[in-house]
Formats: C-alpha cells, structure tokens, sequence
C-alpha cells in the first residue's frame, strides 16, 4: 500500500511503498542514494550493492519498497532502506541544472513548476484562498461566477483586450465587479475568484496580463464599512496562515512578520499621501495616480498594510461615488501592502443613483449602448452598495516577500511572455 512521503515518521521500522520522482540521484561504488518527492515532501531513500536504482535520472517516475529509519544525517532525519525499485519511466536528460537564468527558467515553466520553491508556493496560494472563502462563508458572503467574455470595460478601454465574438466585438473581462453588482440585488454579499485580464503594456515586478482576481460587492455597505471588511479579511488569513503553516512559510519569510498583520490599519488621505511624498522629494502633483516609486515610498518602513482614501475623481473609474461634501473626490481607497510591496486591494462605494451614474459615463465618453444593463440596476430598486477588488498574486507576493510576482502563478502571462 503507497504511503505519502509525508508521513513516512509515522512508519518508523516498517516497510513502506512509495511512489514519486527522482529529485536527485548520487551512485557509488557501493550505493545508489535517490532524493524522491512525491506532492507532500522528500526523502532519501539508500540502495546498497547493486540494484536498478543505478539505471534512474532526474525526473523519472519510480515505486520503491524499503524500510523506514531514522537517521539524522539525512536531508530530513528520515531515510528509507530500499529493497526493490520499479522505474515506471525513465526521463531523458532533465534540462534544469544548477545555476540556470530566469529568463530560461520561464522558458521551461512547466517543468520548473516541479521544483521545491514553486510546491511551497503554489500550496501557500491554495492555503490562502481557502481561508479567503473561509473568511466570506463565516460573513454570510455567497461564491458567483461572473462571465469572463464581456461588452463592457470597467477599467479603462486602452487596457482591453478585444477580439472578434461571432461578428459582433468583445473583451476579456478586466474585472466581474458590474456583475457581481447585479447580483447584490439578490444575494446582497457577494465574491468571486475569476480570472482577469489587464493590456497594460508594464514591466514591473507588480503587473501581469492575466491574473486570478478576487472581488467581492456588498449591498447597504459604506465605503467606511468595506475598508474595515477588508482589513479583517487580510488579518483572518494572515493570522491563519501564519498559525497553522509556519514550516511552510518559513521557507519565504519570518511567520513573526505576518503574526503582526493585525486590524486596524493605518489609514492615510490622499491629500496627506501627496504631502508626504513632497516631502519625500517626490515631483507628484494632486491628482497623479500613484506609481511603483510613490507606493514603496509610503510603506517601505510599515509593518502593517496602509489606506489611501478619498482619492481625486480624476484619477479613478466612472463608476465611484463622489463625496457628498466635495465633489472632486471619490469615496474610495486603494490598500498598499507594506515593505514597498504595492497596492493589492482597489475598493469604493459606488454610484447608485441613476442620473450620476449618467453624467459620469458621459463625461467619460463611454458608449451608453454598452452600459444598459449596468443603467437598468439603477432604475430598479437601487441601493447603496460598495465592493472591491484584491489581485491574489499581489497578495502572495507580499504575503511571501517575492521579489518578482511572476512566481506567485504557475505560468505567469506578462507583456513579454506567453508561452509555455
């Protein structure tokens, strides 16, 4: 019977089966010594005198039957005593070697996604978002499904990709918010996971074409009340990944660090985020968007993610709620990570009376014909209602302190890269 790597300690002095690949591979005069991983971790498993195992290469798929010893000088305290081995295949060549550049190293992304890195990171991604839908079960939230194929940009229309539906034009969805919208009116808290993409010709260590988007909308909710969710949203997954996968983690970063990812977190106007970069040496004027430089300025030294809010209506989407009080600015906020890592949340109230939802699309000069449907949510039992948007990878890129966010997805699609 197989028994995953993982819980070969619970086996000690018994005779196991395991199934895997060959990670490394070392033979001597006397002995063949193989590093096999399966999904949940690795092992050396010894083979002495002759055997097959001298007829193995990196990556070959193998069953092997041996017993279980402790031994402290094995890469994790637990060895296996081979008795007998079955190549079910033998791999050619592997062309990962020690040392290989990046740009290679994308290159053969579906094989580098075997690696041990990219196991603990893809795990943490899955681990997160559990406790993201964990976090929204417990809040009374329900799980939809926007359609990814759509007319309408939310966005911006320089940053769609279009392509030709059946004669008529359409777009990869750049976010579900003017659905999942819709569906408030029925289900009142709602989120999805989908995917999102973004033409925006950047470079940085922060931006992809295609990313997994997770968004939630919120009926008879104040921008105040959707940044207080989001703050407990962030510190029930922080905290949880924190106190139930610090092995893990800890290949990435101290868990002490995201131990103090703890609500309430600080908030900043963007009047006062304007100032602060002034003083800084920034060259930003009111009403500038805020780059890559200005985000890390503000967070480099924090310790805990940053609000910025009440942002110039100039600078965001048509779809924000002008404050009551002053009309130049929107009731909304972009949440930055700390340590210089960006924004990885973008959340507002949004418009809900008919007639300003009107005047913004045309000062926009978006096309009515594309909006009806989004017009008709305010013409039958509008309500107030705010939502935002979290980019997961960002999120990881924090959460783990990547240098680059092309490692928080298994095949990353940037502006210079779509392939594999």
């Amino acid at each position: 019977m197989r028994i995953l790597i993982s819980k070969l300690g619970e086996n000690i002095g018994k005779e196991v089966e395991i199934w895997g690949w060959v990670y490394r591979q070392r033979v001597t005069k006397n002995a063949s010594f193989l590093i096999v991983r399966d999904s949940t971790g690795i092992v050396q498993v010894v083979f002495k005198g002759e055997s097959d195992a001298e007829n193995t290469s990196i990556e070959s798929s193998v069953k092997i039957r041996g017993i279980v010893k402790e031994d402290k000088r094995a890469p994790t305290g637990i060895e296996v005593e081979g008795k007998s081995i079955e190549i079910v295949h033998k791999a050619e060549r592997f062309p990962i070697t020690k040392d290989q550049s990046t740009e290679f190293l994308l290159d053969v992304r579906h094989l580098w996604v075997r690696s041990q890195r990219m196991n603990r990171i893809l795990k943490i991604r899955d681990l997160s978002l559990r406790y993201f839908r964990d976090f929204f079960y417990k809040n009374n939230f329900w799980e939809v499904h926007p359609p990814i194929i759509t007319k309408t940009g939310a966005e911006g229309g320089s940053t769609l990709f279009g392509f030709d539906y059946f004669g008529d034009e359409a777009y990869l969805s750049q976010t579900g918010q003017l659905y999942l919208e819709a569906l408030i009116y029925v289900l009142e808290r709602v989120y999805s996971i989908t995917p999102s993409f973004r033409a925006e010709k950047s470079k940085t260590k922060k931006h992809l074409a295609e990313f997994w988007h997770l968004e939630a909308e919120m009926a008879w909710f104040s921008n105040e009340d959707n940044m207080k969710l989001q703050e407990r949203m962030i510190t029930y997954v922080a905290q949880n990944l924190a106190e139930n996968h610090a092995p893990l983690l800890s290949n990435f970063t101290d868990v002490n660090r995201l131990k103090k990812i703890k609500y309430p977190f600080e908030r900043m106007k963007y009047d006062e985020a304007v100032e602060e970069l002034h003083k800084k040496g920034f060259e930003i004027k009111w009403g500038d968007d805020f780059g890559t430089p200005h985000e890390k300025a503000l967070t480099e030294e924090l310790e805990k993610p940053l609000f910025v809010y009440d942002w110039p209506k100039e600078a965001k989407a048509f779809y924000m709620k002008e404050d009551p009080t002053n009309p130049r600015i929107v009731k909304c906020s972009d949440l930055l990570a700390p340590e210089g890592h960006g924004e990885i949340i973008g959340g507002s109230e949004r418009i809900w009376e008919i007639d300003k939802l009107m005047k913004r699309i045309k000062e926009e000069g978006l096309k009515e014909d594309n909006y009806k449907w989004y017009i008709d949510l305010r013409r039958f039992g509008s309500v107030p209602h705010s939502g935002f948007g979290l980019g997961t990878e960002r999120f990881l890129k924090w959460i783990l302190n990547l240098e680059h966010i092309r490692d928080a997805i298994p095949f990353p699609r940037t502006i210079n890269r779509v392939y594999p």
